[in-house]
Protein backbone atom coordinates (compact mmCIF):
# COMPACT_ATOMS: atom_id res chain seq x y z
CA UNK A 1 0.00 0.00 0.00
CA UNK A 2 2.74 2.39 1.02
CA UNK A 3 4.45 1.31 -2.22
CA UNK A 4 1.32 2.60 -4.50
CA UNK A 5 1.00 6.11 -2.09
CA UNK A 6 4.78 6.66 -3.46
CA UNK A 7 4.52 6.09 -7.01
CA UNK A 8 1.41 8.36 -7.02
CA UNK A 9 2.89 10.48 -4.72
CA UNK A 10 5.58 11.09 -7.84
CA UNK A 11 3.73 11.42 -11.10
CA UNK A 12 5.23 13.95 -13.24
CA UNK A 13 2.88 17.27 -14.54
CA UNK A 14 3.98 15.92 -18.07
CA UNK A 15 5.03 12.71 -19.90
CA UNK A 16 8.32 10.85 -19.19
CA UNK A 17 10.98 11.78 -21.82
CA UNK A 18 12.49 8.67 -23.25
CA UNK A 19 15.33 8.22 -24.27
CA UNK A 20 16.30 9.22 -28.08
CA UNK A 21 16.25 5.91 -29.18
CA UNK A 22 12.73 5.18 -28.70
CA UNK A 23 11.26 8.22 -29.91
CA UNK A 24 11.46 7.48 -34.21
CA UNK A 25 7.94 5.84 -34.25
CA UNK A 26 5.38 6.49 -36.91
CA UNK A 27 3.37 8.24 -34.26
CA UNK A 28 6.42 10.84 -33.41
CA UNK A 29 5.31 14.37 -35.05
CA UNK A 30 6.47 15.79 -38.34
CA UNK A 31 9.11 17.87 -39.53
CA UNK A 32 6.12 20.81 -40.98
CA UNK A 33 5.10 20.56 -36.90
CA UNK A 34 8.58 21.02 -35.26
CA UNK A 35 8.31 23.90 -38.39
CA UNK A 36 5.19 25.52 -36.91
CA UNK A 37 6.04 25.41 -33.27
CA UNK A 38 9.73 26.69 -33.54
CA UNK A 39 8.27 29.22 -35.44
CA UNK A 40 5.47 30.54 -33.93
CA UNK A 41 8.26 30.83 -30.71
CA UNK A 42 10.53 32.84 -32.40
CA UNK A 43 7.22 35.45 -34.06
CA UNK A 44 6.09 36.77 -30.40
CA UNK A 45 5.02 39.95 -29.02
CA UNK A 46 8.22 41.73 -30.60
CA UNK A 47 7.42 41.91 -34.20
CA UNK A 48 5.42 44.92 -33.79
CA UNK A 49 8.81 46.73 -32.41
CA UNK A 50 10.68 45.23 -35.93
CA UNK A 51 9.84 48.57 -38.07
CA UNK A 52 11.27 50.92 -35.58
CA UNK A 53 14.85 49.22 -35.44
CA UNK A 54 14.97 50.03 -38.94
CA UNK A 55 14.48 53.53 -38.25
CA UNK A 56 17.03 53.50 -35.67
CA UNK A 57 19.90 51.53 -37.40
CA UNK A 58 18.82 52.55 -41.11
CA UNK A 59 17.74 49.92 -43.58
CA UNK A 60 21.15 48.65 -44.61
CA UNK A 61 22.49 47.80 -41.07
CA UNK A 62 19.23 46.64 -39.97
CA UNK A 63 19.33 43.91 -42.54
CA UNK A 64 23.07 43.21 -41.96
CA UNK A 65 22.11 42.59 -37.80
CA UNK A 66 19.02 40.57 -38.92
CA UNK A 67 20.93 38.08 -40.89
CA UNK A 68 23.87 37.88 -38.36
CA UNK A 69 21.52 36.91 -35.46
CA UNK A 70 19.91 34.44 -37.60
CA UNK A 71 23.70 32.64 -38.11
CA UNK A 72 23.97 33.01 -34.59
CA UNK A 73 20.25 31.53 -33.56
CA UNK A 74 21.71 28.48 -35.98
CA UNK A 75 24.92 28.22 -34.42
CA UNK A 76 22.83 28.16 -31.02
CA UNK A 77 20.90 25.28 -32.33
CA UNK A 78 23.80 23.38 -33.41
CA UNK A 79 25.43 23.74 -30.22
CA UNK A 80 23.39 22.56 -28.63
CA UNK A 81 21.87 19.37 -31.19
CA UNK A 82 25.14 18.30 -31.23
CA UNK A 83 26.02 18.33 -27.12
CA UNK A 84 22.42 16.47 -26.91
CA UNK A 85 23.47 13.51 -29.37
CA UNK A 86 26.79 12.94 -27.55
CA UNK A 87 25.33 13.11 -24.13
CA UNK A 88 22.04 11.38 -22.52
CA UNK A 89 20.74 14.31 -21.38
CA UNK A 90 17.08 14.72 -23.14
CA UNK A 91 16.16 18.76 -21.92
CA UNK A 92 18.08 21.65 -21.69
CA UNK A 93 18.44 21.59 -18.02
CA UNK A 94 19.74 17.77 -18.09
CA UNK A 95 22.46 19.60 -20.47
CA UNK A 96 23.55 21.88 -18.55
CA UNK A 97 24.00 19.78 -15.77
CA UNK A 98 26.31 17.54 -17.51
CA UNK A 99 28.46 20.28 -17.97
CA UNK A 100 27.99 22.21 -14.76
CA UNK A 101 26.49 20.10 -12.12
CA UNK A 102 23.57 19.87 -10.40
CA UNK A 103 24.36 23.73 -9.64
CA UNK A 104 24.36 24.58 -12.73
CA UNK A 105 20.87 22.64 -13.53
CA UNK A 106 18.86 24.50 -10.63
CA UNK A 107 20.24 27.57 -12.21
CA UNK A 108 19.21 27.39 -15.72
CA UNK A 109 16.01 25.84 -14.45
CA UNK A 110 15.28 29.23 -12.00
CA UNK A 111 15.96 31.61 -14.61
CA UNK A 112 13.68 29.71 -17.31
CA UNK A 113 11.11 30.04 -15.20
CA UNK A 114 11.52 32.70 -13.67
CA UNK A 115 11.41 33.98 -17.54
CA UNK A 116 8.47 32.66 -18.78
CA UNK A 117 6.16 33.63 -15.64
CA UNK A 118 7.03 37.10 -16.99
CA UNK A 119 6.55 36.58 -20.35
CA UNK A 120 2.99 34.91 -19.58
CA UNK A 121 2.32 38.40 -17.53
CA UNK A 122 3.45 40.64 -20.48
CA UNK A 123 1.42 38.53 -22.83
CA UNK A 124 -1.56 39.15 -20.64
CA UNK A 125 -0.79 42.70 -20.69
CA UNK A 126 -0.67 43.35 -24.21
CA UNK A 127 -3.83 41.26 -24.96
CA UNK A 128 -5.53 43.17 -22.18
CA UNK A 129 -4.21 46.64 -23.83
CA UNK A 130 -5.24 45.57 -27.33
CA UNK A 131 -8.59 44.41 -26.26
CA UNK A 132 -10.06 46.90 -23.97
CA UNK A 133 -7.30 49.61 -23.87
CA UNK A 134 -4.70 51.28 -21.79
CA UNK A 135 -5.26 54.61 -19.28
CA UNK A 136 -1.93 56.83 -18.71
CA UNK A 137 -3.05 59.61 -16.92
CA UNK A 138 -6.02 61.54 -18.53
CA UNK A 139 -5.26 60.17 -21.93
CA UNK A 140 -7.48 57.20 -22.57
CA UNK A 141 -6.89 54.48 -25.70
CA UNK A 142 -9.26 52.37 -26.01
CA UNK A 143 -9.39 49.15 -27.17
CA UNK A 144 -10.76 46.63 -29.68
CA UNK A 145 -13.76 45.79 -27.60
CA UNK A 146 -14.43 49.79 -26.53
CA UNK A 147 -14.51 50.73 -30.30
CA UNK A 148 -16.91 47.80 -31.20
CA UNK A 149 -19.40 47.89 -28.70
CA UNK A 150 -19.19 50.53 -26.23
CA UNK A 151 -17.92 51.00 -22.47
CA UNK A 152 -19.58 48.18 -20.20
CA UNK A 153 -18.96 45.86 -17.28
CA UNK A 154 -18.26 42.91 -20.23
CA UNK A 155 -15.60 44.96 -22.52
CA UNK A 156 -13.67 46.40 -19.14
CA UNK A 157 -10.26 44.75 -19.03
CA UNK A 158 -11.04 42.29 -15.82
CA UNK A 159 -13.60 40.39 -17.91
CA UNK A 160 -11.84 40.51 -21.47
CA UNK A 161 -8.80 38.77 -19.50
CA UNK A 162 -10.67 36.36 -17.63
CA UNK A 163 -12.87 35.20 -20.65
CA UNK A 164 -9.32 34.89 -23.16
CA UNK A 165 -7.84 32.96 -20.10
CA UNK A 166 -10.66 30.41 -19.55
CA UNK A 167 -12.13 29.84 -23.05
CA UNK A 168 -8.91 30.41 -25.36
CA UNK A 169 -5.77 29.64 -23.09
CA UNK A 170 -6.87 26.96 -20.89
CA UNK A 171 -7.81 24.33 -23.36
CA UNK A 172 -4.86 24.86 -25.06
CA UNK A 173 -2.18 25.11 -22.25
CA UNK A 174 -3.98 21.22 -21.07
CA UNK A 175 -2.18 19.69 -24.07
CA UNK A 176 0.48 17.48 -22.59
CA UNK A 177 2.38 17.22 -26.20
CA UNK A 178 3.66 19.99 -28.15
CA UNK A 179 3.14 18.78 -31.45
CA UNK A 180 -0.63 18.90 -30.40
CA UNK A 181 -0.12 22.79 -30.89
CA UNK A 182 0.70 22.21 -34.03
CA UNK A 183 -2.19 23.85 -35.52
CA UNK A 184 -2.78 26.84 -33.23
CA UNK A 185 1.21 27.65 -34.25
CA UNK A 186 0.21 27.27 -37.54
CA UNK A 187 -2.99 29.64 -37.45
CA UNK A 188 -0.23 32.34 -35.19
CA UNK A 189 1.59 32.06 -37.90
CA UNK A 190 -0.68 32.68 -40.96
CA UNK A 191 -2.21 35.86 -38.58
CA UNK A 192 1.12 37.45 -37.96
CA UNK A 193 1.18 37.32 -42.12
CA UNK A 194 -1.95 39.22 -41.44
CA UNK A 195 -0.51 42.24 -40.83
CA UNK A 196 2.54 41.92 -42.51
CA UNK A 197 0.40 41.47 -46.01
CA UNK A 198 -1.53 44.65 -44.55
CA UNK A 199 1.72 46.48 -44.59
CA UNK A 200 3.13 45.57 -47.23
CA UNK A 201 -0.27 46.19 -49.89
CA UNK A 202 -0.36 49.70 -47.87
CA UNK A 203 3.26 50.40 -48.27
CA UNK A 204 3.23 49.40 -52.04
CA UNK A 205 0.50 51.71 -52.85
CA UNK A 206 1.64 54.42 -50.99
CA UNK A 207 5.00 54.20 -52.93
CA UNK A 208 3.13 54.30 -56.28
CA UNK A 209 1.16 57.34 -55.29
CA UNK A 210 4.55 58.87 -54.05
CA UNK A 211 3.03 59.04 -50.64
CA UNK A 212 5.56 56.94 -48.97
CA UNK A 213 8.04 58.71 -45.96
CA UNK A 214 11.83 59.10 -46.50
CA UNK A 215 13.85 56.13 -45.20
CA UNK A 216 17.35 56.37 -43.44
CA UNK A 217 19.61 54.11 -45.16
CA UNK A 218 22.41 54.14 -42.43
CA UNK A 219 22.15 55.28 -39.37
CA UNK A 220 22.49 58.89 -38.20
CA UNK A 221 24.67 59.92 -35.85
CA UNK A 222 24.36 64.09 -35.70
CA UNK A 223 22.30 63.61 -32.30
CA UNK A 224 23.71 63.34 -28.75
CA UNK A 225 23.03 59.86 -27.90
CA UNK A 226 22.82 58.43 -31.35
CA UNK A 227 25.39 56.06 -31.41
CA UNK A 228 24.39 54.26 -28.26
CA UNK A 229 20.88 53.94 -29.10
CA UNK A 230 22.01 51.81 -31.69
CA UNK A 231 23.09 49.27 -29.32
CA UNK A 232 19.14 48.93 -27.98
CA UNK A 233 18.37 47.37 -31.06
CA UNK A 234 20.51 44.18 -30.89
CA UNK A 235 18.54 43.01 -27.87
CA UNK A 236 14.85 43.23 -30.08
CA UNK A 237 16.87 41.54 -32.23
CA UNK A 238 18.26 38.94 -30.07
CA UNK A 239 15.08 38.16 -27.92
CA UNK A 240 13.04 38.01 -31.72
CA UNK A 241 14.80 35.14 -32.71
CA UNK A 242 14.61 32.91 -29.86
CA UNK A 243 17.01 34.14 -27.38
CA UNK A 244 14.64 33.98 -24.20
CA UNK A 245 15.81 30.99 -22.09
CA UNK A 246 11.75 29.53 -22.48
CA UNK A 247 12.24 29.78 -26.29
CA UNK A 248 15.37 27.85 -26.03
CA UNK A 249 14.11 25.34 -24.06
CA UNK A 250 11.76 24.47 -26.49
CA UNK A 251 14.27 22.86 -28.64
CA UNK A 252 14.67 19.29 -26.49
CA UNK A 253 10.89 18.46 -25.96
CA UNK A 254 9.77 19.20 -30.02
CA UNK A 255 13.14 17.29 -30.67
CA UNK A 256 11.80 14.45 -28.40
CA UNK A 257 8.21 14.09 -30.23
CA UNK A 258 10.14 14.05 -33.79
CA UNK A 259 9.55 11.19 -35.30
CA UNK A 260 13.21 11.57 -37.02
CA UNK A 261 14.53 13.59 -34.04
CA UNK A 262 17.43 14.17 -37.02
CA UNK A 263 14.67 16.12 -38.62
CA UNK A 264 15.40 19.25 -35.63
CA UNK A 265 18.23 20.61 -37.51
CA UNK A 266 16.56 20.98 -40.80
CA UNK A 267 13.51 22.42 -38.75
CA UNK A 268 15.07 24.96 -36.92
CA UNK A 269 16.87 26.37 -39.86
CA UNK A 270 13.38 26.57 -41.66
CA UNK A 271 12.61 28.48 -38.70
CA UNK A 272 15.06 30.77 -38.85
CA UNK A 273 14.48 31.72 -42.61
CA UNK A 274 10.68 31.66 -42.21
CA UNK A 275 11.66 34.24 -39.24
CA UNK A 276 13.97 36.42 -40.85
CA UNK A 277 11.71 36.92 -43.79
CA UNK A 278 8.79 37.81 -41.78
CA UNK A 279 11.09 39.97 -39.90
CA UNK A 280 12.34 41.95 -42.98
CA UNK A 281 9.14 42.08 -44.41
CA UNK A 282 7.44 43.81 -41.62
CA UNK A 283 10.60 45.79 -40.38
CA UNK A 284 11.02 47.50 -44.07
CA UNK A 285 7.16 47.81 -45.23
CA UNK A 286 6.60 49.09 -41.99
CA UNK A 287 9.52 51.79 -41.90
CA UNK A 288 8.64 52.62 -45.71
CA UNK A 289 5.04 53.05 -44.30
CA UNK A 290 5.52 55.32 -41.49
CA UNK A 291 9.15 56.58 -41.93
CA UNK A 292 10.60 58.43 -38.95
CA UNK A 293 7.08 59.34 -37.52
CA UNK A 294 7.39 54.83 -36.65
CA UNK A 295 6.62 54.44 -33.28
CA UNK A 296 8.44 51.46 -30.90
CA UNK A 297 5.05 49.98 -30.61
CA UNK A 298 3.49 49.94 -34.60
CA UNK A 299 0.26 49.37 -33.14
CA UNK A 300 -0.07 53.24 -32.35
CA UNK A 301 0.63 54.23 -35.61
CA UNK A 302 -2.39 51.55 -36.87
CA UNK A 303 -4.64 53.63 -34.45
CA UNK A 304 -3.78 56.81 -35.21
CA UNK A 305 -4.50 55.78 -39.10
CA UNK A 306 -7.50 54.91 -38.00
CA UNK A 307 -9.12 58.22 -37.12
CA UNK A 308 -11.74 59.78 -40.00
CA UNK A 309 -11.97 56.58 -42.40
CA UNK A 310 -14.30 54.05 -42.09
CA UNK A 311 -11.32 51.86 -44.32
CA UNK A 312 -8.56 52.57 -41.88
CA UNK A 313 -10.86 51.54 -38.52
CA UNK A 314 -11.29 48.38 -40.68
CA UNK A 315 -7.19 48.02 -41.18
CA UNK A 316 -6.66 49.31 -37.83
CA UNK A 317 -9.64 46.59 -36.02
CA UNK A 318 -7.73 43.55 -38.03
CA UNK A 319 -4.33 44.23 -37.44
CA UNK A 320 -4.92 44.98 -33.96
CA UNK A 321 -7.30 41.50 -33.85
CA UNK A 322 -4.65 39.03 -35.58
CA UNK A 323 -2.08 40.31 -33.37
CA UNK A 324 -4.23 39.85 -30.09
CA UNK A 325 -4.76 36.67 -31.26
CA UNK A 326 -1.68 35.63 -32.46
CA UNK A 327 -0.14 36.30 -28.54
CA UNK A 328 -3.53 33.84 -27.67
CA UNK A 329 -1.66 31.51 -29.74
CA UNK A 330 1.59 31.57 -28.59
CA UNK A 331 0.98 31.99 -24.81
CA UNK A 332 0.96 27.56 -24.62
CA UNK A 333 4.20 27.31 -26.21
CA UNK A 334 5.59 29.23 -23.79
CA UNK A 335 3.44 28.01 -21.18
CA UNK A 336 5.03 24.89 -22.12
CA UNK A 337 8.07 25.75 -21.06
CA UNK A 338 7.81 26.82 -17.96
CA UNK A 339 5.82 23.65 -17.09
CA UNK A 340 8.56 21.46 -18.41
CA UNK A 341 10.80 22.94 -16.33
CA UNK A 342 8.49 23.04 -13.15
CA UNK A 343 7.97 19.03 -13.53
CA UNK A 344 11.92 18.53 -14.14
CA UNK A 345 12.76 20.54 -10.71
CA UNK A 346 9.95 18.88 -8.82
CA UNK A 347 9.79 15.64 -10.35
CA UNK A 348 13.65 14.71 -11.00
CA UNK A 349 12.67 10.81 -12.50
CA UNK A 350 16.37 10.80 -13.63
CA UNK A 351 19.55 10.24 -11.82
CA UNK A 352 21.21 12.74 -9.65
CA UNK A 353 23.77 14.80 -12.13
CA UNK A 354 27.23 14.43 -11.03
CA UNK A 355 27.93 17.64 -8.82
CA UNK A 356 32.15 18.60 -9.95
CA UNK A 357 31.22 17.50 -13.76
CA UNK A 358 33.90 18.55 -15.98
CA UNK A 359 32.77 21.36 -18.48
CA UNK A 360 33.72 19.31 -22.13
CA UNK A 361 32.62 15.52 -20.70
CA UNK A 362 32.17 14.41 -24.19
CA UNK A 363 35.31 15.89 -25.69
CA UNK A 364 34.01 17.03 -28.92
CA UNK A 365 34.46 20.85 -27.88
CA UNK A 366 36.77 22.63 -30.51
CA UNK A 367 38.90 25.69 -29.61
CA UNK A 368 36.48 27.63 -32.05
CA UNK A 369 33.40 26.06 -30.44
CA UNK A 370 34.47 27.91 -27.16
CA UNK A 371 35.89 31.19 -28.75
CA UNK A 372 32.04 31.37 -30.99
CA UNK A 373 30.70 30.71 -27.16
CA UNK A 374 32.98 33.27 -25.55
CA UNK A 375 31.81 35.94 -28.01
CA UNK A 376 28.41 34.99 -27.95
CA UNK A 377 27.92 35.82 -24.13
CA UNK A 378 30.46 38.81 -24.60
CA UNK A 379 27.75 40.89 -26.97
CA UNK A 380 24.77 39.68 -25.18
CA UNK A 381 26.25 41.18 -21.72
CA UNK A 382 27.55 43.98 -24.19
CA UNK A 383 24.49 44.68 -25.52
CA UNK A 384 21.98 44.40 -22.56
CA UNK A 385 24.18 46.75 -20.44
CA UNK A 386 24.24 49.14 -23.12
CA UNK A 387 20.77 49.22 -23.16
CA UNK A 388 19.80 49.06 -19.57
CA UNK A 389 22.23 51.81 -19.32
CA UNK A 390 20.20 54.09 -22.18
CA UNK A 391 16.84 53.14 -20.13
CA UNK A 392 17.71 54.40 -17.45
CA UNK A 393 19.87 57.40 -18.15
CA UNK A 394 18.05 60.76 -18.76
CA UNK A 395 17.15 61.75 -21.75
CA UNK A 396 19.85 64.49 -23.65
CA UNK A 397 19.02 68.36 -22.44
CA UNK A 398 17.21 67.40 -19.61
CA UNK A 399 17.97 67.71 -16.27
CA UNK A 400 18.66 64.92 -13.72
Amino acid sequence: MKEDIDTEAGIPLLQEIEPPVNFSTKNGASLASAVFNISTTMIGAGIMSIPATFKVLGVFPAIFVLVIVAIMGDVTGEFMLRYTHSGKSTTYAGLMGESFGKLGSLALQICVMITSFGCLIIYLIIIGDVLSGTKAGTTIHTGLLQEWFGFYWWTSRAFAILFVVLLVILPLVLFRRVDSLRYTSLLAILLAMVFIVISSIMAVEAMMEGETRHMKLMPDFSGEGKFLSLFTTIPIFMTAFGYQLNEISLVHPIRAELREPSDMRLAIRISLVICALFYFSIGFFGYLLFGDSIDADMLVNFDQLAHGTAIGFIINSTVRLSYAVHLMLVFPLINFCLRANINELFFPYKPDLANDTPRDIHGISSVWDKMVAAMFILVALFASGIAIWTNLSPPAGSKA
